[in-house]
């Protein structure tokens, strides 16, 4: 899946990946001040959390819930390598069926052997999105879409 937005369509744009997604892990890629916050923000809205949702920079992961479920939102940009997560315990949080949003997912990906949806998003010059969405399998690297 491949989109082109402008900020005004985020909760559209939040609303296709949750339907094209194959796995309930999405790992964002982007360079920062894109908007991968934003989209996660909205995603988790959609998804029908009712609580405030904020960027878990500096507690690394922020942990809110559903009428069945939780979702886990991680920003592993301050992670400086993969020894760091286990220490807050990523394992359990991978391990688990709840919705995991991960944004800044590079020291993780060979921790994801199931499938993922990998979302990377690119700001274009006029301000606009660039989204491409792959549902992957990490064991066999094939595309599942």
């Amino acid at each position: 899946m491949e989109i082109c937005y402008g900020i005004d369509d985020v909760e559209q744009v939040a609303k296709q990946i949750i339907e094209n997604s194959k796995s309930k892990t999405l790992l964002f890629f982007g360079d920062m001040g894109v908007g991968k916050t934003t989209l996660i923000k909205t995603i988790v809205k959609i998804l029908g959390c009712m609580d405030e949702v904020s960027s878990p920079t500096f507690s690394i992961v922020n942990e809110y819930d559903l009428n069945e479920g939780k979702i886990y939102h991680f920003d592993l940009y301050r992670i400086n390598d993969i020894e760091e997560t286990y220490n807050f315990g990523i394992e359990d949080y991978l391990d688990s069926n709840f919705w995991k949003l991960i944004e800044w997912p590079e020291i993780i990906e060979p921790l994801l052997i199931d499938n993922v949806s990998k979302i990377e998003i690119k700001l274009e010059s006029n301000n606009q999105r660039y989204l491409s969405l792959k549902n992957t399998n990490q064991s066999t690297n094939q595309p599942s879409l």
